[in-house]
């Protein structure tokens, strides 16, 4: 008897079929084929096993258990709950009227239990797209979708659960994700999760430039010696963000569910990420990599639509911070390998800090002990075709001793966020329908009719690109951050729209580009 299960395998952050097959006749062994790695040639000692604890036998003949496409490679545990239905279907053990309308997967335990499978999100996309009912799958992988009300996502934890679905003689309506005790929404980010302005003394050029950054969602590096306030500032971006609406939310989950980092009992992501690796990860964990079909999503993927923190930036090994031109342009990486490539979206807001010298107090006074040299090397480090790509450069200098014991506290965060999600709201309704969310995921034909310039303001540019020194791309990052300019303007003065972009607006972007100037030092 033929008995066909319908599974998944997760390609980027889109999943596939894969049909699992078994058949049971004359003969003897149990033969699994479909270019299967060792983690799922493995599963059936395991299936086996388990079958066995929960009182079922295993056919003293030819078991056939094929994985379609066999041109696929499939890896992982989770097709073992597929296999030991088949086996029980095919043998006839249990009636399964059910097992062809939902998409199954599942690790089992030797005790018939069943664990987590990563890429639950994209299982439940494939399902609806393929018009299945639903998903029966683990209870911590199943709570990731319990967000989507279109299908019936069943969360178990054991062998049995699955067959009482499957039989159809009971209702398992208290088997759906939706009605698990743990299941809800991510809390609202925390006070105290993050640094609140408030507590950061000076700094306001620094402070405007994160403002406007979180505003448009552009790309910023802060220069300046250490123990300046870099660190502090970076890490209070969370809590002037907005957090994501569902199509942000759906994009970002996707990709923590297929990294096996899903938000468990909280459905959705809701809180844009915040990622901080060290400046010793290698390529493959800030790109993403791995072997075969094993490809998983690094550091660029998984702070879409968030923040990535790259603390000492000029210390990072040059072939990972030249590696991060392709992410930052066209907003997704592409993983190649010999028999695969996979793509994963990369639209996150890049977050550097960097001293300016070696020892990190060049300008401030005569505490450098750098030679022109060594300063010329350190800074080159940050090539020109890098800087091009980050929208700000913010110079942050040390606050003066007065302003640090004596000065008043600055605006809060909360103040900032008001004015950031309204600026947010603002680019919500240029850009509905269009799939991007921000000023700084425009591209040249948006930048033509979205952000139109007076004869005043193209002036105005003319001269700015030519005394500057500036290249094309950083012409129209200045465009965009003219625009977000604009944005928080009709903000903080409560208008539903933007007005006109304003030759002030972009001499205010323009002072936010001085590491690509000719005489970028002159002012150091």
């Amino acid at each position: 008897m033929l008995v066909n299960i319908i599974g998944a395998k997760c390609v980027g952050i889109d999943a596939v079929p894969v049909n699992v097959e078994v058949d049971i006749t004359a003969g003897i062994g149990i033969h699994l084929v479909g270019l299967a790695d060792a983690a799922v040639r493995e599963s059936l000692l395991r299936t086996v096993t388990a079958l066995q604890s929960e009182g079922f036998r295993i056919p003293g003949k030819k078991i056939v258990i094929n994985l379609a496409p066999a041109d696929v490679h499939k890896q992982g545990g989770g097709y073992d709950v597929p296999i030991a239905l088949g086996i029980i279907a095919a043998s006839g053990q249990r009636d399964l009227p059910g097992i062809g309308k939902y998409l199954i997967m599942g690790e089992l335990g030797l005790d018939a239990s069943v664990r987590y499978v990563r890429g639950a999100l994209p299982m439940a996309d494939l399902a609806a797209r393929i018009g299945l009912r639903g998903c029966i799958l683990p209870a911590d992988s199943a709570i990731e979708t319990a967000d989507d009300g279109s299908l019936e996502i069943f969360g178990v934890s054991t062998l049995t659960e699955v067959l009482r679905i499957l039989e159809e003689k009971e209702d398992p309506s208290d088997l759906l994700s939706v009605n698990r005790p743990d299941f809800g929404r991510m809390d609202p980010l925390r006070p105290g999760a993050y640094v609140d302005l408030a507590d950061i003394r000076g700094q306001e050029t620094a402070r405007r430039g994160l403002e406007i950054a979180a505003s448009g969602g552009h790309n910023i590096i802060m220069v300046g010696p250490p123990g300046s306030g870099k660190s502090s500032l970076a890490k209070a971006l969370p809590g002037i963000l907005p957090p994501m609406d569902r199509e942000e939310a759906v994009i970002t989950s996707k990709i923590y569910s297929v990294a096996g980092l899903g938000w468990q009992g909280r459905g959705l992501m809701r809180e844009r990420p915040f990622r901080a690796p060290h400046i010793s990860a290698s390529l493959a964990a800030v790109l993403g990599g791995g072997s075969g079909g094993a490809i998983v999503p690094g550091e660029v993927s998984l702070a879409t639509n968030g923040v990535l923190f790259l603390d000492e930036f000029c210390e990072a090994p040059k072939a990972v911070t030249e590696a991060l031109r392709a992410p930052l342009e066209d907003r997704k990486v592409t993983v190649s390998r010999l028999r695969s490539k996979v793509e994963f979206p990369a639209s996150f807001m890049l977050v550097a800090a960097a001293n300016p010298c070696p020892c990190g107090y060049y300008g401030e006074g005569n505490a450098c002990t750098c030679t022109p040299g060594r300063r010329a090397a350190y800074i080159s480090r940050l090539s020109g075709p890098l800087m091009d790509r980050i929208d700000l450069h913010v110079r942050v200098r040390p606050v003066p001793t007065t302003a640090l014991v004596r000065g008043e506290k600055n605006e809060p965060s909360a103040a900032v966020a008001a004015r950031v999600k309204a600026a947010r709201e603002i680019q919500r309704r240029r850009f509905e329908g269009t799939g991007i969310f921000t000023n700084a995921e425009m591209s040249g034909r948006d930048l033509d009719r979205l952000c139109p310039l007076s004869e005043e303001c193209k002036s105005t540019l003319e001269k700015l690109i030519d005394s500057l020194g500036l290249s094309a791309r950083a012409c129209t990052r200045i465009i965009r951050i003219a625009r977000t300019i604009a944005d928080l303007e009709a903000a903080a003065e409560s208008r539903p729209e933007a007005g006109d972009i304003l030759p002030a607006h972009l001499l205010e972007a323009a002072g936010y580009r001085f590491l690509d100037r000719k005489d970028m030092f002159a002012e150091w």
